[in-house]
């Protein structure tokens, strides 16, 4: 998987801006783009179709951002295969930062991102939609997250596109699917056309 549109569509003006500026600035710098670390999101869906976001706390990796509960994979998490790799690295980190204690069973592979070359701190990220059984409250002892919201994906879209929600593409763009889709059952059956082989790789047109 390649492309997904143009990912930077419709993000607010103040991170396009950001964005050109890190593109512009790497393409002049000549260095090397930094090695991508493995890592997992999960975006828990609950039956109502409601999706759970939080945001970053400040001093975190993406501080401020609004995203899905992940993180990188530890050496713990690996095994031969790398996609189960990725699911072992989900679930952790789902109980770490919302207590939910989630199946292999429950967790629907959807996409997988790999950061621009411009940005210093990249990740070749594995994104799962998470079913939930029940409608527990979010239990975060991780510190990671300052809030969290539930919230359906067209109406995150919005207000991501408003700049109420900061977040970056690829959350953005996962959620534009998911309205698409408003059931775990319309999900599964949409990811089975999903390619995890290669991994999104967006492209920023300057000027």
């Amino acid at each position: 998987m390649t492309s997904a549109g143009d990912p930077f569509s419709g993000v607010p003006a103040s991170d396009q801006a950001y964005f050109e500026r890190m593109a512009a600035e790497f393409a002049a710098s000549g260095r090397p783009a930094s090695v991508p670390r493995q890592a997992s999101t999960v975006v828990l869906m609950r039956t109502d179709g409601q999706v759970l976001l939080m945001r970053r706390a400040m001093g975190m990796v993406f501080g401020g951002r609004w995203a899905f509960p992940g993180g990188s994979v530890d050496p713990a998490d690996r095994v031969a295969d790398e996609l189960e790799t990725a699911a072992n690295a989900a679930l952790r980190e789902v109980r770490e930062e919302t207590g939910y204690e989630l199946d292999r069973a429950d967790l629907i592979p959807w996409s997988r991102w790999l950061t621009p070359d411009f940005e210093p701190r990249r990740f070749d990220t594995y994104f799962f939609v998470g079913a939930l059984r029940s409608a527990a409250e979010v239990v975060d002892d991780s510190g990671e997250a300052e809030a969290h919201l539930w919230i359906m994906p067209a109406d995150a879209v919005t207000r991501y596109a408003s700049g109420e929600l900061s977040m970056l593409p690829p959350t953005a763009v996962t959620l534009r699917e998911l309205a698409g889709h408003g059931t775990i059952d319309a999900v599964r059956a949409e990811a089975v056309h999903h390619d995890l082989a290669q991994p999104i790789i967006p492209g920023l047109r300057l000027g």
